[in-house]
């Protein structure tokens, strides 16, 4: 695809669009200009680097060009949470900054099927065959065959047993997450425990000391972050205010709505996530004839949570940010310029919106 293609579509001249989309933080001078570009681009395939045009006419030339591939670890897909899929657009921006390839995008099911299909002469075994059939699930295969010239990046939290799996069948894998691991893999990660620390701690400076968790409670640094806050304000966790879900919209809907019926009733509400705090939103404007206004507050920042009623306060997390550190540490994993797995670790911060009142 061509950038004259683009251009016509976008309703401006090739030059602009050449530099939007081969200069890194380019801006137009035009409102939303650069993200019209971009979302044609997108939505056309366009991909900029030679390699890649070359490997589409059958030129084999040049160097063969490095893909990455995604794996949603929480979810099937990328419209279960939004803040992954403002995380996948940034991620597909710095692969085309680095003229590599966006790969495949994989989920749980993708990936514990990893070996159905491989042909067996290129199969690496990673435990010998008997202790494979004495110690291995079923649903995990027990030969996975390297992907060539890919690399993984990894989209929120990982289960440990999948770990030895994803490092033979990929050399170069980067996490992104709020939950750091032991040092499994390159990661990138805005700390879960920080950004609940600082949510609830904004709440309690409200006044509030009544406050339920609405997420997800299993190894989950949000969670701890959140039992970790109060305890630090000598509040006692209440474990009728902690309520485990999957943190999607619909889960936040079906338990804020719980929550309106019952007799006590807490002054605030911690979210894991935005998604899940649209859900609560949605529930309290459903129900606003009881009268109970609860201060709500979460994590993630994505871009719907600028437009609840009321405007959702929450934890920034900076994408764009991390997607660009994961891509620049996968490549220079592929360069072989650090062989030490790599933790990067990037702030938040408070977004003060509508959604939280003083405690009365």
């Amino acid at each position: 695809m061509s950038l004259k293609k683009i251009a016509e579509l976008a309703g401006t001249s090739v030059s602009t669009v050449s530099r939007v989309l081969n200069t890194p933080g380019h801006t137009c001078h035009i409102p939303g200009l650069s993200e019209k570009i971009w979302q044609i681009a997108k939505e056309l395939e366009y991909i900029p680097n030679e390699a890649a045009r070359n490997l589409r006419t059958g030129n084999n030339k040049t160097k063969e060009p490095f893909y990455t591939d995604i794996f949603l670890t929480r979810f099937d897909s990328l419209d279960k949470d939004p803040f992954f899929g403002e995380l996948f657009i940034h991620i597909k921006e710095e692969l085309l900054f680095a003229n590599a390839l966006l790969g495949e995008v994989l989920n749980f099911t993708d990936i514990m099927s990893l070996g159905e299909k491989d042909v067996p002469i290129k199969a690496i075994p990673y435990k010998t065959p008997s202790r494979v059939i004495a110690e291995k699930p079923a649903a995990l295969p027990a030969f996975v065959s390297k992907k060539h010239n890919t690399g993984l990046i990894l989209l929120g939290k990982c289960p440990q047993g999948l770990i030895p799996v994803l490092k033979k069948r990929y050399s170069y894998i980067t996490g992104i997450d709020r939950n750091p691991t032991d040092y499994e893999y390159d990661e990138v990660i805005c700390n879960g425990i920080t950004a609940a620390q600082k949510a609830v701690g904004y709440l309690i400076k409200l006044g509030h000391n009544n406050i339920a968790y609405i997420g997800d409670c299993t190894f989950e640094s949000r969670y701890t972050g959140y039992y970790q806050a109060l305890l630090a304000h000598k509040i006692p966790l209440n474990y009728a205010n902690v309520h485990q879900t999957g943190q999607t919209e619909k889960e936040g809907f079906q338990v804020m709505s719980k929550i309106i019926k019952s007799d006590e009733r807490p002054s605030a509400i911690f979210c894991a996530n935005d998604i899940t705090a649209i859900g609560v939103l949605n529930a309290l404007k459903a129900n606003k004839r009881k009268g109970y206004v609860p201060s709500v507050i979460s994590i993630d920042n994505i871009y719907p949570s600028q437009k609840t009623t009321p405007m959702l306060t929450t934890i920034d997390i900076p994408k764009k940010e991390m997607a660009h550190l994961a891509v620049m540490l996968l490549l220079d994993r592929k360069a072989g310029r650090h062989r030490e797995n790599i933790r990067i670790e990037l702030p938040c911060r408070l977004i003060e919106r509508e959604s939280c009142i003083y405690k009365a």
